[in-house]
């Protein structure tokens, strides 16, 4: 069989597999596009299991476009705490407004109005307009290319733009008027059975006969990626400094990493305790205890930072910090990863 005609006869295979096999997930039980829209913000880089959670706390709080668009900042860091990736929350909100201005807060069903909203690329277009409207335009992400290499025994780098292209063009030439059970199900497949980090179960595999990676053995063996490049690291001192049962914590800039949200205070490198200490008059504070030190690292996308954490107890607040209890961090100060296993991992928390 060749490539034309396996992604020709794919729908037929796939959706009575698909109606079949489908988990049962908490984004698939409407096709309302704000749910899809956040469930597929909120799957970028983020696994299944872990986004069940976020996915039901922030619809609670958030239930409509509407809300999302007028909810306060750090509010909603709050409800994205954990998940990373800050800034797809705050595009989240730039495109709720848009939503709001334009349309009342509905969304249009054409892909390319869909696609012009802040932090909304291809794949989640896609995505929208096919599960929401029936609309012939794939969702290709990291399973689907994974599939469309093995099925079409193909060798190139998936992390191209042009496969990623022709996989896109190829699929959209073969969608089936059940444009978002088709969607779903090349998603569904793609991180089942086909999934990522080990073996495809082919033997269990609905398109296998279809399937030249299959046929000709080499399915375990795609795809094929670029070499990744080597991320940049920084060593960094981060203080978290207490005094009376609080802790000091102060505001990212408005650009940049992590943006916007909390964080212990912080400088570059890693400091002696005299340099920690110096560092501390500098900010007119005045150490009593170092309490201990710990050292973590937090990995992302394009950079690394080794942390060394020192806790010290202070004789008074100050040094132009914000004070804060752990209650009140635990439910008012959006901490990222980063900052959050300090606080995790502090004395009496």
């Amino acid at each position: 069989m060749n490539q034309t005609a396996l992604f020709t006869a794919l729908p037929g295979v796939l959706l009575p597999w698909y109606e079949e096999n489908r988990r049962e997930l908490p984004w698939r039980a409407d096709r309302e596009p704000y749910h899809i829209w956040l469930s597929e913000i909120m799957l970028q880089q983020t696994r299944v299991e872990a986004v069940k959670g976020y996915y039901a706390r922030f619809l609670e709080a958030l239930p409509t476009v509407a809300d999302l668009a007028v909810c306060d900042d750090d509010r909603l860091h709050k409800l994205w705490e954990g998940l990373g990736y800050y800034s797809r929350v705050r595009n989240l909100k730039k495109a709720a407004q848009l939503l709001m201005e334009q349309s009342g807060g509905a969304f249009p069903r054409d892909y390319r109005a869909i696609r012009s909203l802040p932090g909304i690329g291809d794949y989640t277009a896609g995505a929208i307009c096919s599960i929401a409207f029936d609309l012939p335009t794939p969702a290709v992400d990291g399973n689907v290319l994974r599939l469309a290499a093995r099925l079409a025994d193909d060798h190139r780098s998936v992390d191209t733009p042009e496969m990623k292209l022709w996989v896109r063009d190829t699929l959209a030439s073969v969608y089936p008027a059940q444009a978002g059970d088709f969607t779903q199900a090349l998603m569904e497949l793609g991180a089942t059975l086909c999934g990522p980090n080990r073996p495809p179960e082919c033997g269990i595999c609905p398109a296998r006969e279809l399937c030249l990676g299959y046929r000709n053995q080499t399915a375990p063996t795609l795809p094929i990626r670029s070499p990744k490049r080597e991320k940049r690291h920084e060593d960094r001192t981060v203080f978290i400094l207490s005094c009376g049962g609080s802790y000091a914590l102060e505001k990212r800039p408005a650009r940049g990493l992590l943006a916007g949200l909390w964080q212990f205070p912080n400088v570059s490198g890693f400091l002696s305790t005299e340099e920690a200490m110096r560092s501390l008059s500098q900010m007119g504070l005045q150490p009593r205890e170092i309490r201990m030190e710990l050292f973590r690292k937090h990995i992302f996308t394009h950079i690394q930072w080794d942390m060394k954490g020192i806790y010290i107890e202070v004789a008074a607040p100050g040094g132009g910090f914000m004070w804060l209890t752990p209650e009140q961090i635990r439910t008012q100060a959006a901490l990222p990863t980063a900052f959050r296993q300090f606080f995790e991992e502090a004395p009496h928390v």
